[in-house]
């Protein structure tokens, strides 16, 4: 049909790997090291942490990762997720664009973070492990291993970042009632929680303190495990089932696109979207351009240093290679809560090193602006952290408009605002600003990386 809207795949045709970019990158990731010897770590330094089979998730080279038929069988509830050609929006931009967009705000917990949550609950389950404990910054995260974690009968506690605790009460009521366990960020429950209260009493938090509280909180006890929700090559590993599922419907769109976009904070949900089209590209394929988004108030691919740092703000998790904003920084409480990290996952920062992708960083109001935009000509909100991928399109868009050119945009919705609703309400009210980080603040973390940072 000429004028198709959106592009459906069948169950059957659900992904049965996994796809794994490491296997076609011209120079091999940096080594993870130990933070005591500066040492490359292996998978028993990790093993305290994260089930074994996640763990050979994490370090295989293998192009091809199997997906487990029981996460297969969840994953079926809601993938493969529709393609959606955004034809009403090209007209309200009058440009001569190809907009499309793949929806992951379809799922039961309204983004892309169950493409993860459901393999590492299956992987914590298979392992014997009783409980997981995790961090969560906007809350999508943390509701959605919530729900894995009732599905596979697996307890499930959550250290939420204080700001978006208090913003997004409705993601800490979701989290509950999946029978999670939801505790505000920094908290006197940890040592590293405690240690950051005693200086500052009202600290909003942040996910590198999150990550501390719950790194801790996991290496107490025999039974429990760590989970992370971005960053890590196997959580990207298992977003690329979006991005396969959307190769197969660009061509049933009779199309490939030019520019891909997605937001970044850990670079999930753009390494979902953009790394096996990358991976074709590497093989002979067709060119593209990866555009990755960030906000300028946490803006670590455009504003920070490639270096070996923590990812977690206690120095409690391993040495890795990427760009980071020091992992003391704070970033401001804006309402895209998902992208407050300090760091860029290593195969995404990876990436950009090797020239692969481009970075460009937001404001919150102009993205706020582009969401507004998107809803009204597509009828979707956006959540908060997904308006930096659309104000990505929207301004790639334009940019066709101005140069005349038809080119093929896609770009990664990754979830819905229907739990963020008090973010429009303030945008509407014009009570949001653009808020920047502290340049004094952000000088400190930098001059505290690790001696081994360059």
């Amino acid at each position: 049909m000429s004028d198709q809207v959106k592009y459906l795949l069948d169950e059957s045709r659900l992904p049965k790997a996994w796809y794994n970019i490491a296997a076609d990158l011209p120079k091999p990731l940096p080594a993870v090291l130990h933070p005591g010897t500066g040492k490359p770590i292996g998978p028993a330094d990790l093993e305290p942490l994260f089930p074994m089979e996640l763990i050979l998730q994490e370090v295989t080279q293998e192009r091809e990762v199997p997906i487990p038929e029981p996460v297969r069988e969840v994953y079926r509830q809601w993938r493969p997720s529709p393609l959606f050609r955004a034809r009403r929006l090209e007209k309200a931009l009058d440009t001569p664009a190809h907009i499309y967009y793949k929806y992951e705000g379809v799922s039961p917990a309204g983004s892309h973070k169950p493409n993860t949550a459901v393999p590492q609950a299956f992987e914590s389950k298979r392992a014997g492990v009783r409980r997981i404990v995790t961090e969560t910054g906007a809350g999508q995260w943390g509701s959605s291993l919530a729900m894995a974690g009732s599905l596979f009968g697996v307890e499930i506690e959550v250290f939420m970042v204080r700001c978006s605790y208090n913003q997004k009460p409705y993601r800490r009521a979701l989290m509950e009632a999946y029978g999670a366990r939801c505790v505000a960020s920094p908290s006197m429950e940890t040592n590293s929680g405690r240690t950051i209260l005693a200086h500052r009493d009202d600290h909003p938090g942040s996910l590198g303190i999150a990550i501390s509280e719950a790194v801790e909180v996991a290496a107490q006890s025999a039974d429990t495990k760590y989970a992370l929700g971005s960053v890590l090559n196997h959580v990207l590993l298992h977003q690329t089932v979006l991005g396969l599922e959307a190769m197969e419907q660009m061509e049933m769109a009779g199309e490939g696109p030019d520019v891909i976009v997605g937001c970044t904070g850990g670079g999930s949900n753009f390494a979902g979207i953009a790394f096996p089209f990358l991976g074709a590209k590497l093989r002979g394929g067709s060119n593209v351009r990866l555009i990755a988004v960030e906000p300028a108030a946490c803006p670590s691919l455009t504003r920070g240093r490639y270096a070996y740092d923590f990812g977690d703000t206690a120095h409690l998790t391993p040495l890795v290679k990427m760009h980071t904003l020091g992992s003391t920084f704070t970033p401001p409480g804006f309402h895209a809560g998902g992208l407050r990290y300090h760091g860029m996952a290593p195969m995404v920062s990876h990436v950009a090193q090797l020239g692969l992708l481009e970075a460009r960083s937001y404001h919150q109001i102009g993205c706020f602006q582009a969401g507004i935009t998107f809803a009204k000509a597509e009828g979707i909100i956006p959540a908060p952290e997904a308006n930096h991928a659309v104000k990505g399109a929207i301004d790639e868009a334009l940019r066709c408009k101005e140069e005349g050119r038809s080119e093929v945009i896609l770009f990664n919705l990754c979830g819905h605002g229907h739990f963020d609703m008090q973010a429009y309400i303030d945008y509407q009210a014009g009570k949001l600003v653009d808020q920047d980080y502290d340049e004094a603040e952000l000088a400190m973390a930098l001059a505290g990386l690790p001696s081994m940072a360059d």
